[in-house]
């Protein structure tokens, strides 16, 4: 069985809008400020350790547009490795080994866990990540947190009455003074 891993880039203030660069957003690209090349290599060693990846229709549409014009191993991965939608809306996906997953999307997700042995990555796609989250689909969470306050833009958890606890594993900082928090 599949191991779903939600993989996200938050500020401290726990917004996760527009890391990279996506318009519409005041703050936008407030990742790729930041990047540097050690936080660059732990995300593709991140990617390479997974089976698949998992987002949703805004978050395909945002990576199918920008990484099949990126050379390299990272984008060679990325482009190269299967990809699945949960989307209500996309019905013919042009990106490399992309498959809309049918059904209703919970249960799609959790045949989909079955299916693979590998992990399954899901990056961004706040949305999806939530969904997963209230049905008990994400087995761990890689919460990079760059020390910047927003103080605007989506939050990536939804504000709920419940709780979810969680145990911390591992962590990773890097040089800029990210901290991923698994």
């Amino acid at each position: 069985m599949g191991k779903l891993v939600v993989a996200e880039l938050i500020s401290i203030d726990g917004v996760s809008e527009a890391p990279g660069g996506e318009p519409g957003y005041r703050h936008t690209n407030w990742v790729g400020k930041r990047h540097e090349a050690k936080q660059i290599e732990h995300k593709f060693k991140e990617v390479l350790d997974h089976e698949a990846l998992l987002i949703g229709r805004v978050t395909y549409e945002s990576f199918a547009g920008a990484w099949p014009a990126y050379k390299g191993p990272f984008a060679d991965r990325m482009n190269g490795m299967p990809k699945y939608v949960v989307s209500s809306t996309l019905k013919d996906p042009a990106w490399n080994n992309t498959i809309v997953l049918q059904g209703e999307p919970m249960a799609a997700v959790a045949r989909l866990k079955q299916s693979l042995k590998g992990g399954i990555l899901v990056g961004g796609s706040r949305m999806l990540a939530n969904a997963l989250r209230r049905h008990g689909l994400v087995d761990e969470y890689r919460l990079m947190v760059f020390p910047v306050i927003l103080g605007s833009g989506a939050a990536f958890f939804d504000r709920t009455e419940d709780a979810t606890n969680l145990r911390l594993t591992a962590t990773h900082t890097s040089p800029n003074g990210a901290v991923e928090l698994v």
